[in-house]
């Protein structure tokens, strides 16, 4: 009869057997997942106490997370639920527009507008005014005023008149090329060439005066005899001596 004595992985003499317990047994023990295995009498016996420990933190561990996760979608969906504001009053997101036809942008109305000016105060054509200002709410109007008067087959001329007789001269960008009013194309043009001549002048008078200065300058040097100059070279040896 042959004895085999297994305890700490150790054959007594006479074993002619194989290995204690198995080589797959304590693979299997080893590799077991959750606890602390060891060899016992061919068998592998687990720690339950730390299979335990393991399993209550690990559930600790996936609460806690199911928790965080449930309180981040709960504050989500309440910030969604929040209302962002209401307008009470709609004219402070702008001015509505009318929609753009063809006659906005036609070359004709566009050159009328060019030459009459808007009466918001701005300075601008009327034109510039509607395609730039989008609060102004007097280029529109004027602009409806030429459409209308152009469609009733006036000129382009007919219509600046128009807005003459309604606002006066101040509706033109430039004031018609008649009476006084040709002093405005005229004078600044004038006063600009007689202050280039006068400049041309003043510079051409300072010009000649330096040239007369400087040979003056020159003859109002001192001259010396040539007794002078060999006394001041003695007088010079002299003190050097």
């Amino acid at each position: 009869m042959v004895w085999r004595f297994c305890a700490r992985h150790r054959r007594a003499d006479r074993a002619v057997a194989g290995r204690c317990g198995g080589r797959r047994e304590r693979i299997a023990g080893a590799i077991h997942a959750g606890g602390i295995h060891r060899q016992t009498g061919g068998r592998t016996v687990t720690d339950g106490r730390t299979v335990g420990r393991l399993d209550g933190n690990r559930r600790d561990f996936l609460g806690t997370m199911f928790g965080l996760v449930l309180s981040l979608v709960q504050t989500v969906q309440q910030s969604d639920r929040q209302t962002g504001g209401r307008v009470y009053d709609p004219n402070r997101a702008g001015r509505a527009q009318a929609p753009v036809t063809a006659a906005d942008n036609d070359a004709h109305i566009q050159a009328i507008e060019k030459k009459l000016r808007c009466s918001c105060g701005c300075g601008l054509d009327i034109y510039t005014c509607r395609t730039t200002d989008f609060q102004c709410t007097y280029s529109p109007a004027l602009h409806k005023e030429v459409l209308r008067l152009t469609g009733q087959g006036k000129t382009a001329q007919q219509v600046i008149d128009a807005f003459v007789a309604q606002y006066g001269q101040e509706a033109l960008m430039a004031p018609p090329k008649r009476g006084f009013n040709l002093a405005g194309y005229f004078v600044p043009s004038i006063a600009i060439v007689i202050a280039a001549a006068v400049l041309v002048r003043v510079l051409r008078r300072w010009t000649r005066d330096a040239a007369a200065a400087a040979p003056a300058t020159t003859a109002a040097l001192p001259t010396a005899t040539p007794q002078e100059l060999e006394r001041l070279r003695r007088e010079l040896d002299r003190l050097d001596a």
